[in-house]
């Protein structure tokens, strides 16, 4: 069990280290290291994962490393497996958070991250593939998870995406084994007052928290902002923090809470958002096996997890036309996938890290 868990920690820490790009790009280089590399999880149960988090508050990927650690570990392994991720982010953060407290402005970084996201597109193509072949069991899923990419492409919101790919998939399943018979189911610390009050409204907001950063962005507007705890410069500059740090982008809210009261609130600002996430988590990951093992329930889940491939194909697509915009985010690209294809034993840390000294030496030119 210790060795189970120092493993954990360590491909989480350097997950949350490399995982630049968003909850997609996070959860490929997860799918990646979790199930073609260790094989902790089946394919299938990966994609069954990825659906059950998009029905819960928090951020997916980070509650997708806790589904990892509770299946190689239990619930131990579930909280080695999101502090480790979480960790690197936090830590980065509060350098930028101190640093934004004392001089009011914001080291650059850019150079550093140019490279970065076209070396990830490479990571996200070969988990896409990886995962649909998996995920393309029947002509009826193929044409839903087509339906999901392009409603998502055009601006259809993802959740309702993933909930009308499930019940559509659900309705096709009933329609052909039973036409005649209606199926009803159920799925199954003396600190300051001021600190108190962060981790309280921090705490309300993973607790709510679905939707992704923009979503974040508008609770943090209403709870922070509109109440004068901070301006909008600061909530500018955390989410700037949160989109160019590695890991979860609800980091910022340790950039947020170190503004509102130094490090015990960034501490507690941290606690607050990432606690809802764990005992989620911990509540759904035993249901899903056992939902999986109802025929009607297993349609939901298909359709869901084809749902969520192609909501990554989204991500990806909208990357590509942000990324993609200069022949050297072309050479990185390209560079990127050919040994993200051609050399697959190849560690993806060492990708985005060429990606990262590639796209700085290029931006020297």
């Amino acid at each position: 069990m210790k060795k189970d868990l120092i493993e954990i920690a360590k491909i989480f820490f350097k997950l949350g280290t490399i995982s630049f790009g968003g909850p997609a790009a996070h959860i490929s280089m997860m799918e990646q290291e979790i199930v073609k590399k260790r094989k902790w999880i089946t394919p299938q149960h990966f994609l069954d994962l990825i659906g059950a988090t998009n029905f819960i508050p928090g951020p997916n990927s980070t509650e997708m490393t806790m589904h990892c650690g509770h299946e190689k570990a239990g619930w131990r392994g579930l909280i080695i497996a999101g502090a480790s991720f979480i960790i690197p982010a936090v830590f980065i953060t509060m350098i930028f958070s101190w640093f934004y407290k004392e001089y009011s402005y914001l080291p650059k970084v850019e150079n550093f991250i140019y490279g970065i996201k076209s070396a990830v597109i490479s990571i996200m193509l070969v988990s896409i593939i990886s995962l649909g072949k998996k995920a393309l069991k029947s002509k009826q899923l193929a044409v839903l998870g087509g339906l999901t990419f392009v409603s998502c492409l055009f601006g259809l919101n993802e959740i309702i995406a993933i909930f009308l790919s499930g019940f559509l998939g659900l309705i096709l399943y009933l329609i052909k084994k039973n036409k005649n018979q209606m199926v009803i189911f159920s799925p199954i610390l003396s600190i300051s007052l001021s600190t108190f009050k962060t981790l309280g409204i921090f705490l309300k907001i993973g607790a709510l928290l679905y939707g992704g950063g923009y979503v974040l962005f508008a609770f943090l507007d209403a709870e922070l902002v509109a109440k004068g705890i901070i301006s909008r410069s600061d909530l500018i500059n955390a989410i700037a923090v949160g989109q160019f740090t590695p890991g979860p982008i609800l980091s910022t809210a340790t950039f947020i809470g170190w503004q509102i009261g130094g490090f015990l609130g960034a501490i507690a600002a941290t606690l607050g958002i990432f606690l809802p996430s764990f005992i989620f988590v911990l509540i759904l990951n035993p249901i899903v096996p056992k939902l999986r093992k109802s025929r009607v329930i297993s349609s939901f889940l298909d359709a869901v997890g084809i749902a969520a491939v192609a909501i990554i194909g989204v991500v990806l697509v909208r990357m590509v036309n942000e990324v993609i915009t200069d022949w050297k985010s072309i050479f990185i690209t390209t560079i990127s996938l050919v040994i993200a294809f051609k050399y697959k034993r190849v560690n993806n840390a060492f990708i985005v890290l060429g990606g990262s000294i590639t796209g700085y030496l290029l931006t020297l030119v």
